[in-house]
């Protein structure tokens, strides 16, 4: 039925773009016989909408990755330097959420883990819709931030790092075999602000998959049972997800578990001093509008690096 819904969308979207197409053409040609400037500039901005929705159902189109159409997981933790890093860390995780909610997806704070003067120590966030994995799977990396810090007296310039890591999460399609025996579960009092209950009571639950050294933590609600099932639920996105890794090694560069929170090895800059300009280094796409990035426009960064590995894996098929 998912599939089925999934399609007729398509259909839907197709058909309606079609529909809106001929009718602002039509629209187009007639305020250019009438010289009706205002209609024209109308039409032409409808048309300019048109194109947009098209090149993002073109895309869409191209996630066809085993997983792409999963709910995802996005992960965030600061690097080195302390306050500030975990602040950067903060402002990334309000990024994605905006982003999500723009994108329609739904979004759900899984797991936060607050500093100790400001922004985060780590956190973890659940998209769900279709495709949510497949859009946001390219974020997966460091993220560079250049600014005068709020939090240095003397207003020098800082640069922070924080590393993103998405990850799919697993259906009742993909069977992930987990030995009860490899864990250790541990269950703790929740950290996040809350009632008396969520204070008092050791509701929180962390994982640690011993073979792999995954360690996964949930504190959502209030219930110790329905924590421990959302963090098997990521503990198996986890493991599927290092497994999609391990097969894509050969097309995938990048492999956010295994790069440095630190130089070198960053995915995109935020420059908002000496100027503003936010560019990914993959891609070469940059733009002005840090504003307007960080309050979750992640669109065109996200359809450039989809784009370029698809067209990796198509010269590496044409290679072969």
């Amino acid at each position: 039925m998912r599939e089925r819904n999934h399609l007729e969308e398509i259909i839907h979207n197709y058909e309606a773009l079609t529909r809106d197409y001929k009718d602002n053409m039509d629209l187009a040609a007639l305020a250019e016989e009438e010289n009706d400037t205002a209609l024209l500039a109308e039409s032409e901005k409808t048309l300019t909408g048109i194109a947009d929705k098209l090149r993002r159902l073109e895309l869409e189109s191209l996630l066809s990755g085993e997983a792409d159409g999963n709910d995802c997981f996005i992960e965030i933790h600061p690097g080195a330097g302390g306050t500030e890093s975990q602040d950067w860390a903060s402002i990334l995780l309000r990024m994605y959420m905006r982003w999500a909610e723009k994108g329609g997806f739904r979004v759900e704070l899984v797991d936060e883990l607050a500093g100790e003067e400001a922004g985060i120590k780590s956190a973890t966030i659940k998209v769900s819709g279709h495709n949510a994995y497949g859009w946001a799977k390219t974020e997966s990396g460091v993220h560079r931030l250049v600014r005068i810090s709020p939090f240095d007296s003397n207003a020098r310039r800082h640069t922070s790092f924080a590393s993103v890591w998405v990850y799919p999460v697993v259906d009742d399609t993909i069977a992930i075999k987990i030995d009860e025996k490899d864990l250790q579960i541990d269950t703790m009092r929740s950290g996040g602000a809350g009632g008396q209950h969520v204070n008092k009571t050791e509701s929180a639950v962390r994982i640690t998959h011993m073979p792999s050294g995954i360690v996964v933590k949930s504190q959502t609600t209030r219930s110790q049972h329905k924590n421990k099932e959302e963090a098997m639920s990521m503990l198996k996105a986890r493991l599927y997800e290092q497994e999609l890794r391990a097969r894509e090694a050969k097309a995938d560069a990048l492999n956010a578990t295994k790069t440095d929170n630190a130089w070198g090895h960053q995915i995109r800059s935020y420059v908002l001093h000496p100027y503003q300009m936010v560019k990914d280094l993959r891609t070469d796409v940059e733009t002005s509008d840090t504003k307007g990035v960080l309050d979750g426009d992640l669109e065109v960064f996200m359809s450039a690096a989809l784009a370029d590995r698809v067209k990796g894996k198509t010269e590496m098929v044409e290679e072969r």
